[in-house]
Parts: C-alpha cells; structure tokens; sequence
C-alpha cells in the first residue's frame, strides 16, 4: 500500500509540473490591461503568466508583482479583475 501511495503522490507531482510548464505569454492587449489592473492597486511590473487550462476561472498570473507593501503574486479572472493576493 505504501508504494501505491508514493506513486499516486508521484504521478501527482509530475501532473502538476507539466501544467505550470505549459502557462504561454500573453497578447501586447492582455498584458496592458493586467498593468491596468495591477495599477487600480497601487502595483507595477512583475512577470504576467497567461494559463493553457481551458475554462480556467483565473487564467492569469503575475509573479513578483511590485507593491507598496512589498511584492506580491496576484491572480485575476478572464475579465482582468484581480481575484487573489498573496505576499510572496
């Protein structure tokens, strides 16, 4: 039994790293109105990550997004709102 656990551990692990390996850039559109978005809180820069998951509810990331308060890594929905913050 506890092989079968580390193997399901396992093929989870490699599930996981083969979707974040497939996150594409995003359009010169996209990217200004994620800007936009991290601006309206007061945040700059960062680098903007854009998810191949279909019907993801939250296709686009940014990693090390620059704030007052330190740098963030922030998620926002298909319409550009910014839906989590978290300090990185």
């Amino acid at each position: 039994m506890r092989f079968t656990l580390m193997a399901f551990a396992a093929a989870g692990f490699i599930g996981s790293t083969t979707a974040t390996l497939a996150d594409t850039p995003v359009t010169p559109a996209e990217a200004e109105k994620i800007k936009a978005a991290l601006g309206a809180f007061g945040c700059t820069g960062g680098k903007i990550k854009k998810s191949d998951e279909e019907g993801s509810a939250m296709p686009y990331e940014v990693e090390d997004a620059k704030c007052r308060g330190g740098e963030y890594d922030m998620k926002l929905d298909k319409n550009f709102n910014v839906i989590i913050i978290l300090r990185d």
